[in-house]
């Protein structure tokens, strides 16, 4: 099936919700009302400034299950991606980290979502949450049960915080997530949150997806001085950290720093443009 999908992602980090540590001054419903509250806001601030799409994830419940949520994090998901669907016009994405996939593609198929963010879909990574699995058999059998084929996969390859157990080599990784794993797009990223992947993997990431004809994208460390020096404009952007204050996720948007980073992104626009016309 032929997914079109954003390539200019804002995410929202969410505050945390009902049931994990960050919450527990709150009571349940107070902690799902701040989070929703803020989600919208974010959203409809995002969708104004002019980004494609954004994802929802779970920032604020550190430390992550490696695997499964409990129910109170899906059904708090779930009401908060709902709220947004209805605030805003912009493809939305789920993420549930630390790899809840089957959990996101659910909150995605409930709520109308368009695509879900998978950190582990293919391999075995070591991870701060412990040794984590990629379970793309179960997820990809799951979507087709929901009858949600509409519902693309991003999935991440050599992801950040964790290393990968299964092989060092990021063609070969995105060849296996790509092909045999299922996704619809690849995400590369730095070693943490807030820092970029090396020229190096990009433009070797670059290539192999080209290969393999899916679409990449950059899902952590991205600046607005970067976007001019990305090798194709054809790489999508996944960004956070970089639109908040101080550049530090979880923390406000910061208004000034997303109009900075939108400017770059129209400007790369355009000149892609331009140069694109002048070729044909």
């Amino acid at each position: 099936m032929s997914r079109k999908l954003p390539r200019c992602i804002g995410v929202i980090h969410l505050p945390a919700l009902p049931g994990s540590p960050g919450a527990v001054r709150y009571h349940p419903s107070t902690a799902l009302e701040r989070a929703g509250l803020q989600a919208v806001s974010e959203a409809r601030s995002l969708e104004k400034a002019g980004f494609d799409g954004i994802i929802i994830e779970n920032f604020g419940d550190a430390p992550f299950y490696g695997a499964s949520v409990p129910p109170e994090t899906l059904v708090a998901m779930s009401v908060i991606s709902a709220a947004v669907r209805e605030a805003v016009r912009l493809p939305i994405g789920i993420n549930i980290l630390r790899n809840d996939a089957r959990g996101a593609l659910a909150v995605a198929a409930v709520t109308g979502a368009d695509f879900i963010r998978v950190n582990v879909l293919s391999g075995v990574m070591a991870t701060d949450q412990g040794i984590i699995e990629g379970r793309a058999a179960e997820l990809l059998r799951e979507r087709a049960r929901l009858n949600a084929e509409d519902i693309a996969i991003l999935a991440d390859v050599h992801v950040k915080h964790a290393k990968s157990l299964s092989s060092d080599d990021l063609a070969l990784a995105i060849e296996e997530t790509s092909g045999r794993g299922g996704a619809d797009g690849i995400i590369i990223t730095g070693s943490t949150t807030g820092r970029s992947p090396s020229s190096a993997d990009l433009h070797h990431a670059l290539k192999a997806a080209k290969e393999c004809k899916v679409p990449l994208y950059i899902g952590s460390g991205l600046q607005a001085s970067g976007v001019a020096e990305l090798p194709s404009p054809a790489i999508g952007m996944i960004v956070g950290s970089t639109l908040r204050r101080g550049g530090k996720a979880g923390a406000p948007l910061d208004p000034a720093r997303i109009r900075t980073f939108m400017k770059a992104v129209k400007a790369n626009r355009t000149r892609n443009g331009k140069t694109r016309r002048a070729s044909s």
